[in-house]
């Protein structure tokens, strides 16, 4: 390397440190932590460790910061990164132009937003043709100098006379004084102050507004057919529903801005007093604002707008998704799956407790063939065959009919108090049916067959079966096909890892989708494993994993802890204590006078919560946080955090719309949570709606802050529309009960 090139180099890597302290700052100021924690977690991921492993076994390094400001810090240093990219590059150009100066370069480089470096740079941005570039071409720049000096005396005519040339295709003074008007509307629209204001203006007093394009037609966006409403008060929801409408090419949406007030402001920028060009300045200001300003002003608006309703939307999805996922096992049962269906019969699946493929069949209760006795015959054979106490039928279509088909037809029949059925949201049961992974594990199954294992599965654990299908195909979201898909994607995954890491996998029996989310696992890793323990049978020590190919030290540390392994050689290989804290347990222990094969009784569980923490951390030489994680990790070895959470309801009889009353009690399960509201499965065939102003006696910002989607709640019926097979509901007591 030359002295110039090591010169460089020393230069570069002198701004990337700058760069990295202006960020760090930043996200510092915006998320209201120390530098220090920022600094850290930073410098944690850019080594390759992953957010649950940090989260978990970097508590001290961090501050115990959680997932979710550990993937804030990750999102805004990719964000801030890509912006210090982007200022080096408007800097070269407009450098390059030999038109950078010092207070440019340092408003560029204090900027935070990319949208305030693009205000920055627009001036100097190559531009297609334009009224203003074609003026330049003319040689009208002059002009509009004169102009923009706002000359005491003089006469614009006169002045744009001088400019007349029919060579260059100015034929008059009026084309001459326009050209140089045009020029100067265009500077205004380029000046980075002006538009800061416009924008920020135009979202705080800007009327959104929609119409119908055929106001006879009918469609589900009659509400928005003649509609107003300040855009930044607009809820998310009604932001996208708007969207879709448009995008539909059902509604013409447009943004009211009050002009008066941005021609006084933009004035106020521009004019400098009396002069003979006031009229002439005040006409470019509303042409700037009207030809040049607003069309760009209102398309980034509506661009804020969806951003904040994108964003929302993928909230609501991931917060739905992450409750799910976390629903209970219901453990212990051979389980009967049905996915119902009409012309082609409801196709049953056994599997036993581990989940194991037993037997399919199929039966045809529903319509149009209505074999109801056949159909029974053969449910009770199968529940007396496998002893099954559990049938899991899936919500999609015959849904209702296969329910009071096995309410009335089998389970009443039979008379077993403890038989009992469970209605499942099957939302991308068929998505997986479909999929190789499922050709994989059920090559002689069809796609309804599959489909009957995999509802059967989902109450059995619900983690380990959905991770099997894309996120985005589990119907718990709100207006997920309108936001951005990547943005979704990104969310959504980092969602099932999290849930997926926080429950742990059981390395012997978890499948490669449910490895795949393991912190530093890949799909091929997670198939390396599972190839490993096929080949080699169970594991029995987590060092086992080092074998595995493509398993390097790196992932090792960072997989380690979320596998557990139930009855291997270390008793500690079955809790969330990762083995580099197998010392500290050790000397624990020793300090404890008691032995690791107590692990698990109720003296050491007494013994250990007895301790105090802070003071023992010291002895053995550890952070407090980790001590506290290792503690409940010994008294509760081998828990399941979903366990601790109120089983699904079981049914026996069926309800019907028609039984419904205002005032009736009724135990029901929350299905799906939105911004207005949320949907509860009551029994019936449509699930109920509990608006957000019927979650509680007291205010509720949001629904999320009440209830979860598979929280069980007691609600009451307000109204019944059996016409359109609607039910309101609430969750606040009537005052006569």
């Amino acid at each position: 390397m030359s002295d110039l090139e090591a010169v460089m180099e020393a230069n570069e890597e002198q701004i990337r440190k700058e760069e990295l302290k202006r960020i760090i700052k930043q996200i510092s100021r915006e998320l209201q932590l120390s530098e220090k924690q920022v600094r850290t977690t930073v410098e944690l991921l850019d080594e390759g460790n992953t957010i649950p492993f940090i989260a978990r076994y970097r508590k001290e390094m961090t501050g115990e910061l959680d997932e979710n400001q550990l993937r804030s810090i990750e999102e805004r240093t990719g964000y801030l990164r890509n912006l210090e990219v982007r200022k080096r590059e408007v800097i070269r150009i407009i450098e390059e132009q030999g038109k950078l100066t010092e207070e440019l370069k340092a408003s560029i480089t204090a900027a935070v937003k990319l949208q305030e470096v693009e205000d920055l740079y627009r001036p100097y941005k190559q531009k297609r043709k334009t009224r203003a570039s074609v003026a330049k071409e003319k040689g009208l720049e002059p002009l509009s100098e004169w102009i923009w000096s706002q000359p005491k005396q003089g006469d614009a005519l006169a002045e744009a006379a001088k400019y007349v040339n029919e060579e260059k295709g100015v034929a008059s003074p009026e084309e001459a004084l326009q050209g140089a008007m045009d020029i100067l509307a265009e500077n205004i629209a380029d000046d980075a102050k002006i538009r800061a204001w416009v924008r920020r203006f135009s979202l705080d007093h800007g009327i959104l507004t929609s119409e119908a394009k055929d106001a006879e037609a009918e469609s589900v966006y009659e509400n928005y057919y003649s509609y107003r409403e300040l855009a930044k008060k607009m809820p998310p929801h009604r932001i996208l529903a708007i969207n879709r409408g448009e995008r539909e090419n059902i509604l013409k949406v447009g943004l009211e801005v009050p002009y008066e007030s941005i021609h006084a402001y933009i004035g106020k920028q521009v004019l400098k007093g009396t002069s003979v060009v006031t009229d002439i300045l005040t006409a470019v200001i509303e042409d700037s604002y009207k030809r040049l300003i607003a069309p760009s002003i209102e398309r980034e608006v509506r661009g804020e707008l969806t951003e904040k309703g994108e964003n929302q939307a993928i909230s609501i999805f991931a917060g739905n998704l992450r409750s799910l996922l976390l629903q209970p096992p219901v453990k212990g049962r051979c389980v009967l799956g049905v996915d119902p269906a009409y012309r082609t019969g409801c196709k049953l699946a056994v599997v036993d407790e581990t989940g194991k493929l037993l037997e399919v069949a199929v039966t045809y209760p529903t319509p149009p063939n209505n074999k109801k006795r056949e159909a029974a015959a053969k449910f009770k054979e199968l529940i007396a065959k496998y002893g099954i106490k559990l049938i899991v039928i899936g919500n999609g279509t015959a849904s209702r009919e296969t329910e009071q088909f096995v309410a009335e037809d089998v389970i009443a029949d039979i008379g077993d108090p403890e038989l009992a059925y469970l209605i499942v949201n099957e939302a991308g049961a068929s998505v997986y049916s479909a999929s190789k992974l499922a050709q994989e594990e059920f090559p002689d199954l069809d796609v309804a067959e599959r489909s009957a294992a995999s509802i059967a599965r989902r109450v059995q654990d619900p983690l380990a079966e959905l991770v099997k299908i894309d996120p985005k195909s589990i119907g718990v979201g709100q207006y997920q096909h309108d936001v951005t898909q990547k943005h979704l994607e990104e969310s959504l995954k980092a969602v099932v890892e999290s849930a997926v890491n926080h429950v742990g996998v059981d390395v012997n029996t978890a499948s490669p989708s449910l490895l795949s989310y393991v912190s530093g696992i890949n799909a091929t890793i997670a198939k390396n494993i599972v190839k490993y323990r096929e080949e080699n049978g169970k594991f029995v020590s987590r060092k086992q994993l080092q074998k595995v190919p493509r398993l390097g030290a790196k992932t090792f540390e960072q997989c380690v802890g979320f596998m557990r392994i139930s009855d291997g050689e270390n008793i500690l290989d079955r809790t969330p204590i990762h083995p580099e804290s197998y010392p500290v347990v050790d000397r624990l222990f020793q300090e404890l006078q008691v032995g690791l094969d107590k692990l698990g009784s109720k003296e050491l569980a007494e013994l250990l919560d007895a301790q105090q923490p802070e003071q023992l951390a010291v002895k053995l030489d550890v952070g407090v946080p980790t001590l506290r994680d290792i503690l409940d990790s010994l008294q509760r070895p081998g828990r399941d955090p979903r366990e601790e959470l109120p089983q699904p309801i079981f049914r026996h009889d069926v309800l019907k719309i028609e039984d419904l009353v205002p005032g009736m009690e009724l135990q029901g399960t929350v299905r799906n949570v939105i911004d207005f509201g949320a949907f509860v499965d009551i029994g019936i065939k449509s699930d109920g709606l509990v608006h957000i102003s019927q979650l509680s006696d007291g205010y509720v910002k949001h629904p999320m802050d009440v209830v979860s989607v598979g929280d069980n709640v007691t609600v009451w019926v307000l109204n019944v529309d059996l016409k359109k097979g609607r039910v309101g509901l609430t969750m606040r007591k009537p005052k006569d009960q």
